[in-house]
This record gives C-alpha cells, sequence and structure tokens, in this order.
C-alpha cells in the first residue's frame, strides 16, 4: 500500500490513521515508502541515501480510547563511513511497538513515588505517546523508530582510525607551544 506524501506534522512519510474507525481485532498494513519519501527522508536523517523504507504493521485499539502499533521496519540506507568517508551500506530491521492516547488521558500519566519523584524502569515499555484529534500518523512513527536505528558512526569493514600522537617519541612537539611566550611573565 502506497501513502500519501507528506503529513499534518511535515512528516514526509505519513500514514494518517483515523481512531475511531480501529477495532479491538488488529488490522495489518504494508507501508511502503516510494522515491520522493525516500529522497526526502535522506535530507532529514542526514545519510547520502534511503534505498528503501517498509514496514509491517499492526494496528489495534487498545484500552478504551488508546492505539497500539506494533510491527517491524526495515531499511537499506546509505551513509559516509567516519572514517574514509566513502560510502558505507547499512541495513535496518527492528521490531517496535508504540501505544498512542488521547490527550489529557489518565493512560499517559508519568507514575510518581511518594516524593513525587518520576519511576522509569530503563528496561520497561515505552511511555504512551499523546496524540490530539482523532487521527494518528502511522507513517511517523515508523520513521522515527527507523531513525533510531541509525548507526551514528558507519564504518567500511576493517577500516579502524590511526594512532593519533601529539608529538614525537623525544616528547618534543613538532608544533610550537602556544604557551611558551607566558613562561617568562611573573608577578611582581
Amino acid at each position: 500500500m502506497k501513502n500519501r506524501h507528506g503529513g499534518d506534522d511535515g512528516s514526509p512519510f505519513s500514514y494518517p490513521v483515523k481512531v475511531g474507525h480501529i477495532s479491538a481485532n488488529p488490522v495489518t498494513v504494508h507501508l511502503e515508502a516510494d522515491a520522493r519519501e525516500l529522497e526526502d527522508l535522506a535530507n532529514i536523517w542526514q545519510v547520502l541515501e534511503v534505498r528503501s523504507l517498509k514496514a509491517d504493521l499492526q494496528i489495534a485499539r487498545w484500552k478504551k480510547d488508546g492505539v497500539r502499533l506494533k510491527g517491524r521496519v526495515e531499511a537499506n540506507i546509505v551513509q559516509s563511513c567516519v572514517v574514509t568517508l566513502e560510502p558505507v551500506e547499512s541495513r535496518i530491521d527492528e521490531d517496535f511497538e508504540q501505544i498512542f492516547v488521547p490527550e489529557g488521558s489518565k493512560l499517559a500519566r508519568i507514575v510518581t513515588n511518594d516524593a513525587a519523584e518520576m519511576v522509569l524502569d530503563p528496561e520497561g515499555p515505552d511511555l504512551p505517546e499523546p496524540f490530539s484529534g482523532d487521527t494518528i500518523d502511522a507513517g511517523a512513527a515508523v520513521t522515527e523508530f527507523a531513525a533510531l536505528a541509525i548507526d551514528p558512526y558507519p564504518r567500511k569493514p576493517g577500516v579502524e582510525f590511526a594512532d593519533h600522537l601529539e608529538g614525537d617519541a623525544d616528547g618534543k612537539s613538532a608544533r610550537p607551544n602556544p604557551f611558551a611566550a607566558l613562561k617568562d611573565w611573573k608577578k611582581d
């Protein structure tokens, strides 16, 4: 299924879902970015190229008025190697789950203890994402999870940073010390 280009939030990969049309039985949806969306994603993600982005989702009602997106996102991207600046191909293949609740919902409240401190479990589920209106953007959620999986320091296989030494083996630097002129200054 192809999607419309551009969403209400400016996301280049958009798939709006009307919350009122979602049932308790999960609906399976296949999303795939077209050439224009891939180009826009490459600009946003600051990579050389996004060759493909697709996702298989299950969209279902969560509790009374929430929505659960659960699925898998796959992408092929080309980035610059942080050592050689040569192109490096990367593959993203991630499972994800996101829950959306209406703004002001009791389900979106952050749990606090007796001292009014937030209680967050780093291994626990993410907090529900609030939405306003009657529509959520499943495409923007897919884009976000794919972006989180991008390697921030891609390297070509076998390439390492060379050791860098400030000075030679004698301990004398070839560069002049910028503070050398200050050594003769003394306070009277």
